[in-house]
């Protein structure tokens, strides 16, 4: 499959209808984030893990307890299938979702899917998104625990911060340039430094490609 980018945005579900498909900790997790996005979930699975039946039992989410239907697309937003190891079922649910004009997103089949997932920092305020437009995806998830031990406590206090000032500035200075001098003032010296450390074997396949290319050099 070749790789595809994309066009990054963020969806307001606020209060929307939005549809999770499954009932395991993939969509568990899901849900969650739905839940503190603000939207409406309803979840389709014969069964559900512990943390969904919770949910459930608690209003939270509305569980059908069978099968999806074609009704259950209807009047939803977005659709989200975390059931795994069905392409057929994903490659179904596909063709009724484009007819039916909804966002679509099945776990593993992104040749299935209308939108992409990336993996979320969450760090107070801030929220980056980390996507391998599909190619790797388990990339994503080293590099988002890596992104949360360095956007820490102090980092979303500092976010609070400008926040705060921004607030000030808007209710304390009528002029629009200064209150932007002011703020870019405030992020004088902000630098995010990282440095990459890569593994082994794609070390050891840098050399060997290397020494392979001096050698096709030295014979020409």
């Amino acid at each position: 499959m070749a790789a595809n980018p994309g066009f990054p945005l963020v969806l307001d579900v606020k209060g929307w209808p939005v549809l999770v498909i499954g009932g395991d900790e993939e969509a568990s997790e899901k849900s969650q984030r739905l839940l503190e996005s603000g939207a409406r979930v309803t979840v389709i699975s014969p069964t559900l893990n512990e943390p969904l039946r919770q949910l459930a039992a608690s209003g939270k989410v509305l569980h059908r307890g069978r099968h999806v239907r074609d009704t259950d697309l209807e009047h939803v937003i977005l659709i989200l299938n975390t059931i795994r190891g069905d392409r057929d079922f994903a490659q179904m649910l596909s063709a009724k979702a484009r007819e039916k004009k909804v966002l679509l997103w099945s776990v593993d089949y992104p040749e299935a899917s209308s939108v992409t997932m990336p993996a979320v920092v969450a760090a107070g305020h801030v929220r980056v998104a980390i996507s391998t437009s599909g190619v790797a995806p388990a990339l994503s998830g080293f590099m988002k625990e890596d992104l949360e031990q360095i956007l820490d406590t102090e980092f979303r206090e500092f976010v609070e911060w400008l926040g705060e000032l921004r607030e000030q500035a808007k209710a304390n200075e009528p002029d629009a340039d200064k209150r932007r001098a002011l703020l870019r003032d405030a992020l004088d010296g902000f630098r995010f430094l990282g440095k990459v450390r890569y593994p082994k074997v794609w070390m050891e396949r840098r050399s060997q490609t290397s020494s392979t290319i001096q050698a096709d050099a030295q014979q020409q």
